[in-house]
């Protein structure tokens, strides 16, 4: 068997019986000789191995479970544990976007989230939208900066499952965000990353200055820090794993061994490799075909 369906459950929709017979038969439909079912976690997810085209077997499966609030993903049964994981932020690591919920301190909560809408949905250039907003709150203090990440950012489910893991079996974890590094490094000590990369806020006499130091660490520069790292540590294209879910995510997504959209907007959704839509952030190592015993508590 070349390649592995899996099907992923959540909190809300325990994977079952009739989703995984629904797979099998959509598999079986298209002649890809479905293999025994293997159980990650049982009544959550699972493995079905398979022969065929990947991309027709998981588009089978969708249409299959259509209406079903399952995450669905096909790819190749060899090379599935990533040795590098490269990860977004904001909306991905954490709940919140970071920029917005500062502007939320200054009562401007609606007008940046709308640009921030934009910009991720891919619809105007990420880089000119970050110094309009960064400019929006010139006069913010840093302990406004403090308070918001104490009270505001909250961490996305899973993800110190998700490091601890992947960190547990070898790999590097590095988190490169289009946010600011005030949060980034706050956030990677909390969650587990090896290493961080953001945009830096310029401070006078601890207030924004409304001004972010250039360049600006956007698409390209996340794609470059993919690139530097699996160079860095000798990787293999197979062997990294990026997950974002706004459109200056894409580029590493791309590039990367299992890209993925991680409850991502449309654009990035419908060009990643892999898309998790429903469930938190330990479906990244069932993706990966870690077993519930094998994730480790963080």
């Amino acid at each position: 068997m070349k390649y592995v369906l899996t099907l992923i459950g959540n909190k809300a929709t325990p994977l079952s019986n009739t989703h995984v017979d629904a797979g099998l038969s959509a598999l079986s439909a298209l002649g890809a000789a479905p293999g025994a079912t293997v159980w990650l976690a049982e009544g959550h997810a699972c493995d079905i191995p398979f022969d065929g085209d990947p991309a027709k077997a998981e588009a089978a499966a969708r249409d299959a479970l259509e209406g079903a609030t399952i995450d669905i993903s096909a790819q190749p049964a060899e090379g599935r544990r990533k040795k590098l994981l490269v990860a977004d932020m904001d909306s991905t690591i954490i709940e919140q976007e970071c920029i917005d919920e500062l502007a939320a301190e200054l009562g401007l909560k609606p007008q940046i989230s709308a640009i921030t809408e934009r910009a991720m949905r891919g619809e105007i250039g990420f880089e000119p939208a970050l110094r309009e907003r960064v400019g929006l709150l010139k006069g913010l203090g840093v302990s406004a900066l403090e308070k918001v990440y104490r009270e505001r950012i909250t961490e996305m489910p899973g993800g110190r499952a998700l490091t601890a893991t992947m960190r547990a079996n070898g790999a590097t974890c590095a988190l490169v965000s289009g946010g600011f590094t005030f949060f980034t490094a706050r956030v990677a000590q909390a969650v587990g990353f090896d290493t961080n990369q953001a945009n830096e806020l310029l401070f006078e006499n601890d207030v924004l200055t409304g001004v972010v130091q250039e360049p600006i660490l956007g698409r390209q520069a996340k794609l470059d820090a993919l690139l530097a790292l699996r160079e860095k540590h000798g990787l293999q294209k197979h062997e990294t794993l990026a997950v974002g879910d706004g459109a200056n995510d894409l580029a590493m997504i791309e590039e990367a061994g299992l890209g993925v959209a991680y409850h991502a907007k449309p654009v990035v959704a419908e060009a990643a490799g892999a898309r998790i839509d429903h469930g938190d952030l330990t479906a990244l190592l069932y993706l990966q075909g870690y077993r519930r015993d094998e994730i480790k508590d963080a």
